[in-house]
């Protein structure tokens, strides 16, 4: 998606590295874990679409190895940087708008976070899927925010309240500038549609962890002003909430995050 249509979370500012760490630390180890256990291996052609941070590519870069590719993707590239000996290719890209790489086709095509985003997702994902070899896997991951709308699950007390509210701003927003926030149960029909085959699906989310207040503390962060423009937060309830973050007093949990993967026939 190009930056003029309204994207929330952009890559240009300071906080998306912050935001990027974050993910990383919460949704890597099931991501790897999962990709490991669908057999990526030596030799593989890789499309990370949407990287944002560097941690999956440069991951799929080592598993592939030197006779293996990885394309990293994305509208900016500057948080990822392509690897010596051209395993690992950094590319600028817009899987909602551009034309598909070119070549014979993709063992591996992964997105995360990303088609929940993106206006044009139907064309990204069929972009994605006919980008398969026959017998390559497609593997989305993406969030469902109106599966599990409260970044408070145990709203026990004001702060949670506030918690709450703010994250149901930020998802209003969201939906605002385009984003499906019911896009991840979606996902096993949607593959099946596009003509992939053994699809599979899991759902799960962090309740509380660390990195989850890092998260939430950057998100926030990133879309004050979208949120205390649009009138859902006043910048007081936002400076009381950052305390709140502060203090580590707050279980803070993600959305829902639905995986699901399929196979070109």
């Amino acid at each position: 998606m190009s930056p003029n249509t309204g994207y929330l979370l952009d890559n240009a500012r300071p906080e998306a590295g912050t935001r990027f760490d974050a993910l990383s630390e919460l949704f890597d180890p099931d991501t790897f874990r999962r990709l490991d256990v669908l057999g990526v291996t030596q030799g593989w052609r890789c499309w990370e679409v949407g990287a944002g941070g560097p941690t999956v590519a440069t991951w799929l870069a080592d598993r592939v190895g030197p006779t293996g590719r990885v394309l990293a993707t994305d509208i900016d590239t500057s948080w990822i940087s392509a690897a010596e000996g051209g395993v690992l290719e950094v590319r600028r890209h817009d899987v909602g708008h551009d034309e598909p790489p070119e070549g014979e086709g993709f063992d591996l095509v992964h997105a995360r976070f990303v088609l929940v985003h993106v206006p044009e997702r139907d064309r990204a994902l069929r972009v994605m899927a006919d980008s398969l070899r026959p017998g390559g896997l497609l593997v989305v991951e993406d969030i469902d925010p109106a599966l599990q709308p409260l970044v408070c699950p145990d709203e026990y007390g004001p702060e949670q309240a506030l918690a709450n509210k703010i994250w149901a701003a930020f998802h209003s927003v969201m939906a605002s500038r385009g984003a499906d926030l019911s896009y991840g149960r979606k996902l096993p029909r949607l593959l099946r549609a596009a003509g992939l085959t053994g699809i599979h699906a899991d759902a799960r989310f962090p309740v509380s962890a660390p990195a989850a207040a890092d998260l939430q503390d950057a998100t926030v962060r990133h879309v004050r002003e979208a949120v205390v423009d649009a009138g859902l937060a006043t910048d007081e309830e936002i400076d009381r909430h950052l305390a709140d973050i502060a203090s580590a007093r707050l279980d803070l949990a993600t959305s829902t995050v639905i995986s699901a993967w399929g196979r070109r026939p």
